[in-house]
């Protein structure tokens, strides 16, 4: 009898265990359909950014050609596509590309405009810095001292990476403002700074030295001059991509 006992509730207890692993299928059905979905989602995505950047980077490089061959009609279209674009980095090159041709024709509002659009855009402080102090350089010999202090102050802090030339910038825009003595302690500084280049220092020099002699009334044409920044952000294009495709991978 006892075994007759021990069948009937080995039995019914199977049965119970059948009973639950039933309700409990489509829940796990359900779990593997949500995490194969994910999967697939985010190996699409990745395949999308990767995609995208690649296009991006075609249209960038067809950009600069025309505009080295002198077709700036072809050269503003690709920038135009590539600044709507979803690459982000390429997108923010773009604008400046597109703000480089504003100056260009003289509209410097248009210019700055682009700038700030491309530091927003930018996915990095090093290209987003690099389009703030663009767009300060653009307004340096026309802007208020205020608002240049504004737009400059912020990348002369510690660790901003264009911080040695936002902060020439700005000790130009305060000479240009009158402010003599504040421009001669900053071109000091440059003139001593670690990160500042050969020719920063020589500017800073010589630009000390003619406020020390009185002839610093006379710099207009040499601030504009230095507005003429050189193009970083062509130089981190391969660095931009790279630093993309590593975080799309890593997604």
């Amino acid at each position: 009898m006892t075994d007759v006992f021990e069948e009937v509730e080995e039995q019914l207890r199977a049965d119970r265990y059948k009973t639950l692993a039933l309700r409990a299928l489509p829940w796990v059905l359900g779990a593997l359909v949500i995490a194969l979905a994910i999967a697939l989602a985010v190996w699409g995505w990745g395949a999308w950014q990767a995609r995208s950047i690649g296009e991006a980077s075609e249209a960038y490089a067809e950009g600069v050609e025309a505009f080295a061959a002198g077709d700036m009609g072809k050269a503003e279209q690709r920038f135009a596509e590539v600044a709507e674009g979803n690459a982000k980095g390429y997108a923010a090159m773009a604008l400046m590309q597109q703000a480089g041709l504003r100056i260009n024709e003289g509209k410097t509002a248009e210019a700055v405009a682009l700038f700030d659009r491309a530091a927003e855009t930018a996915p990095d402080p090093i290209l987003a810095d690099a389009a703030r102090l663009k767009s300060a350089f653009a307004l340096l010999d026309t802007a208020p001292l205020e608002d240049m202090q504004a737009r400059l102050q912020p990348l002369t802090e510690e660790g901003r990476p264009y911080r040695a030339q936002a902060l020439e910038a700005l000790a130009f825009a305060k000479l240009m403002g009158g402010k003599m003595d504040d421009a001669r302690a900053d071109f000091g500084v440059i003139a001593l700074m670690p990160g500042a280049s050969d020719q920063a220092r020589q500017r800073a020099q010589a630009a000390r030295a003619m406020i020390d002699s009185g002839s610093a009334t006379s710099l207009a044409e040499v601030v504009k001059a230095a507005a003429a920044l050189p193009d970083t952000a062509s130089d981190d294009a391969a660095s931009v991509e790279a630093s993309q495709q590593q975080g799309s991978a890593s997604q």
